[in-house]
């Protein structure tokens, strides 16, 4: 299980996806789901934005902020939210989900 002693307890104030990030000239539906969106077309989608992510400047603090205000949803810094909730659970299941 990952160490996360590090990541505060303490609300955080919200964060919106950076200028310099290459999700802010990327397509912005590919870093969120809607209610009915097939497990399939998630997965694909889900890849898509992992693949923007991949190649960001600010991938590291995209993800740290997304792992201290527990974002439920979407990909932050590569991490879809089922990665992100198994980092705090230990529970690996909860990636496959």
């Amino acid at each position: 299980m990952a160490d996360l002693s590090h990541v505060s307890e303490a609300p955080q104030p919200r964060w919106s996806r950076e200028p310099d990030g290459a999700c802010h000239t990327a397509d912005g539906g590919v870093f969120g789901r809607s209610a009915d969106e097939p497990v399939a077309a998630a997965r694909a989608r889900e890849e898509a934005a992992k693949a923007v992510c991949a190649g960001c400047d600010v991938r590291v603090e995209c993800r740290r902020h997304a792992l201290a205000a527990r974002e439920p949803y979407g990909v932050w810094g590569g991490l879809t939210a089922d990665e992100r909730r198994a980092l705090f659970t230990g529970d690996p299941v909860a990636s496959a989900a």
